[in-house]
């Protein structure tokens, strides 16, 4: 059995690195197939994507809903579980925002407005 020095450690096992909160705030507005995940995150790798999905699953954050159907369909969502991590995501994401704006001259120039958001189809 794995002893972790202070309980953040056991936390970033599961949510750590630079991906797996990115795919986790995307899953957070609802259910989405592996590539409108890969349109919504262009710097990561295909098999980086598939990676991070497969160890958010075998940690029991997020489901994988597979359709029998050509061609193939998968879909993510998340957990009950998974659920329980909103209030930290939405924390993080405020704080930055209040880092964009602290450190930014305007954050429209950092940010995709919602028009461009809106651009990424499912």
């Amino acid at each position: 059995m794995k002893k972790y020095n202070i309980p953040v450690e056991a936390a970033l096992e599961v949510i750590g690195g630079k991906w797996k909160v990115v795919i986790l705030c995307h899953l957070i507005e609802g259910t989405k197939r592996t590539g409108y995940l890969k349109k919504l995150m262009p710097g990561i790798t295909q098999k980086m994507l598939t990676q991070q999905l497969r160890e958010l699953e075998e940690d029991g954050v997020i489901n994988r809903k597979v359709y029998n159907q050509i061609p193939p369909k998968v879909e993510y969502s998340l957990t009950e579980y998974g659920w329980s991590l909103k209030g930290i995501l939405d924390s993080l994401c405020s704080w930055g925002e209040h880092h964009i704006e602290r450190n930014y001259p305007s954050k429209e120039e950092v940010l995709l407005n919602k028009d461009e958001r809106d651009t990424i189809k499912a």
